[in-house]
């Protein structure tokens, strides 16, 4: 009995292997080699505009780095750029789902429309907003800003008005993902407690502060991971819309590790950049994955 369990066991473990081998050995193809061999050239001198001086730099590019302006220009408008970008996801997210929860028939339909943003690629959003939400005479952004009584703004071609763009761009595509979490958080809450509180005479304000956000804070934990891993890679929306322009207005680091590679054609020096943004991604990452694992325990 106990070797026809071994030979079962044994079978469900090859039969598993032989399911996921293939899924796994693309993931290793597709992710392992290439980000392997990203780190191998970050700690070379790969720049094809000057071939003659190619060759092992060892830690020169991440040494440059330190003393390179527009690296440090480009990871301050990271970081504007994702603060930014997820507070306002996660402030309108909920706000509206708050709203929604008082709305007991028909919230399937604002679930549909939450979703239409988030299935659009990021460069056909760039390409939306660039054509006909900003762009300067016949925008409707600018065709309201007229209507209200101020003048036309240049909203792609001015340096403020591009970055604050740039992050209103990638808060409306992402907020209906913080919205659709949010809600379906709120929906799972149960009644008795907020029946209790009301019994108890606490206001509106109260509940939220005492109830509401306390057992919804894994799903706001949830949505400020998941957006702020989006928001550091931030690539094809702002590539679209101002190509990280108008100068280095909007040029985050993502930006400008693809300029230094395949505009400036230094793949060591751009692969170091990139290798910083991987592990300010991973780091970030990990800080907030700790801090809920904290929460819990």
């Amino acid at each position: 009995m106990k070797q026809r369990r071994g030979g079962l066991a044994s079978s469900e473990q090859g039969f598993a292997l032989l399911m996921v081998g293939p899924g796994l050995l693309a993931l290793i193809l597709t992710t392992t080699f290439p980000l392997a061999y990203l780190i191998w050239s970050s700690f070379q001198n790969i720049n094809l505009a000057m071939p003659f001086l190619n060759g092992f730099a060892g830690m020169e590019n991440y040494v440059s780095m330190m003393s390179d302006g527009q690296f440090w220009h480009s990871l301050k408008l990271t970081a504007i750029y994702t603060l930014s970008s997820v507070f306002l996801q996660l402030a309108i997210g909920l706000g509206l789902a708050l709203l929604v929860m008082q709305i007991p028939k028909g919230q399937w339909l604002f679930r549909i429309a939450a979703i239409l943003p988030i299935v659009l690629a990021p460069v056909v959003v760039g390409l939306f907003w660039r054509t006909l939400m900003l762009a300067p005479e016949f925008g409707i952004v600018d065709f309201i800003v007229r209507a209200l009584g101020f003048g036309s703004i240049n909203w792609l071609g001015s340096p403020v008005p591009a970055l604050v763009s740039v992050i209103i761009i990638h808060t409306w595509q992402w907020t209906p993902f913080a919205f659709l979490v949010l809600l379906a958080s709120l929906a799972s809450l149960p009644p008795d407690v907020f029946e209790a509180a009301r019994i108890d005479r606490a206001n509106a304000f109260q509940r939220f502060i005492y109830i509401t956000l306390p057992l919804i804070r894994p799903a706001i934990v949830i949505v400020v991971i998941m957006r702020s891993m989006i928001a550091l890679s931030a690539f094809a929306a702002i590539f679209a819309t101002t190509g990280g322009g108008p100068g280095t207005a909007s040029e985050i680091l993502n930006l400008y590790a693809y300029k230094t590679s395949f505009v400036e054609l230094n793949f060591g020096y751009g692969s170091a950049l990139a290798v910083s943004l991987l592990i300010i991604t991973m780091g970030v990452s990990g800080i907030l994955f700790y801090l809920r694992t904290a929460r819990r325990s």
